[in-house]
This record gives structure tokens, sequence and C-alpha cells, in this order.
């Protein structure tokens, strides 16, 4: 098995892609919302890359059923239903609902993975979820959503944990690209905390506007067991996709 981790979007070869089972990851907090939000019940996940397309499809989707969630530099869109908090995707919230999302990283990270033979949406919160939905496969990418382009530590960190994950249960000894390689070393020294989280920038960014008790959840490792994986451009759980019109 061969594993390649990418730190941020721009480093991404587009032709491994299409060969291989990718996880995308943005910790603080898209990936953490899209997991809170499937596990308590939304019926389906639509990230776009800008507002105006969000607006744009959540209007052809039918707003009766239909949230619009996401942020820029962490404050909610005006106008929109939900933040990027994951204290918001609550059963009461999201059950049954489908969601167009759009952030200021994570979108666009599952965006730019978007030509992946299988696309999975991993965080801590359901960390090994993810890692026995691709412990078989021959070929996985890890993207990190980064932080406005760079690097960002939180995605290195989850990413780290993940390999060590996959590896526990790999029959054979795993190939690493360099950054994986250092994931691995990140996640051998450090294990996802309040803490570790408020240090980073994203965090700090998140704190500042009031919003640190969401790195609690951020770091809260398996809390849930389950899969997302997107499929033309729809976000639902493994083994439940449905075509759009059908959602």
């Amino acid at each position: 098995m061969r594993i390649d981790t990418y730190f941020t979007l721009p480093e991404i070869d587009p032709a491994v892609l299409s060969e291989s089972t990718v996880v995308v990851i943005d910790v603080v907090r898209a990936t953490t919302c899209i997991v809170e939000a499937l596990a308590n019940g939304a019926g389906g996940i639509y990230p776009t890359e800008s507002t105006e397309e969000a607006v744009r499809l959540a209007q052809s989707l039918g707003r009766e059923d239909t949230l619009l969630v996401g942020e820029r530099k962490g404050v909610k869109v005006e106008g929109f239903d939900l933040g990027n908090s994951p204290a918001e995707f609550t059963a009461e919230a999201v059950g049954g609902k489908k969601l167009v999302m759009s952030t200021t990283n994570g979108t666009r990270a599952l965006s730019a993975a978007s030509e992946a033979s299988r696309l999975l949406v991993g965080a801590f919160t359901n960390l090994g979820a993810v890692a026995g939905a691709s412990a078989d496969d021959d070929a996985i990418v890890i993207v990190c959503a980064g932080r406005d382009g760079d690097f960002a530590i939180e995605d290195a960190l989850c990413a780290g944990h993940l390999i060590c994950r996959i590896a526990d249960d790999a029959a054979s000894p795993l190939e690493l690209n360099d950054a994986a390689r250092a994931a691995v070393v990140l996640a051998k020294s450090r294990k996802p905390s309040r803490a570790f989280f408020k240090a980073t920038e994203a965090g700090q960014a998140i704190s500042d506007i009031g919003l640190a008790s969401d790195l609690d959840v951020c770091g809260d490792v398996d809390r849930h067991d389950i899969v997302p994986v997107m499929n033309d451009n729809t976000i639902t759980l493994l083994g439940d996709w449905r075509p759009l019109a059908e959602l």
C-alpha cells in the first residue's frame, strides 16, 4: 500500500487522484462539521467554492428543506442559516435537511480532490472509521486543506494519526512519501487536544471570535463511527449514496 500526503492544495498531483482513494481533512473545522452533520441525520451535503454558487444551488434544491451553511474567516456568512461550528449541526437543526456548504478552506479542498477514484471525508472525530474503510486500498492520498493555501499543523497531525491507524492493520509495510513520513513523526509525538489546537493559527483565529469550545469537538477522537463519501459533488454516508434527484 502506498500513502501520499499533501499538506497544501497547490502540491496536489492530479494524476494520482483518479487511481487513489483520497481522504480530505480540514480539522478546524469543515470536515469535522461534515462528520457531525451526517452523524446527526443530514440527508446530504453539497460543497461549493463560492457563496454565490452556494446560494444558487440552495435555491435550485428548494429552500424549504435546504440549509445554507458555511463561513468566511471563521464567521457565518451573512444570510446563511448556519456557520461552521460543529455545535450548530445538531439533529434538531440538520436532521433530514440538505446542506449546501461553502467554507474558506475545506470546500475548496473537496473541489480540488474531486477527480479521486473514491473521495472520503476525514477528521479526528471519525478517524477509526476512515482508517477501516481505506485499509484494503492499494493507493491512498491524504489531502490537507491547510489554511489560506498554507500549511496547517492540525491537518498534518490528523493525517499522521490516520496513517498510524492504517499501518496497525496493514498486512505489509507502507510506502510513504516524505510528507506522509513527516506527518507520522508528528503524530507519534503529539495527540489532539484543545491546548494543541489553540496554539495553531486556525485555533487562535476561532478563539478570537469566541468559538474556542469548537476545539474540544475537533479533537474528540472516534466520536462517530461513520464515513462520509463524495460522489457527483454530493456527500453522504458510505453505502448510502443516491443520485441528487432522489435526495
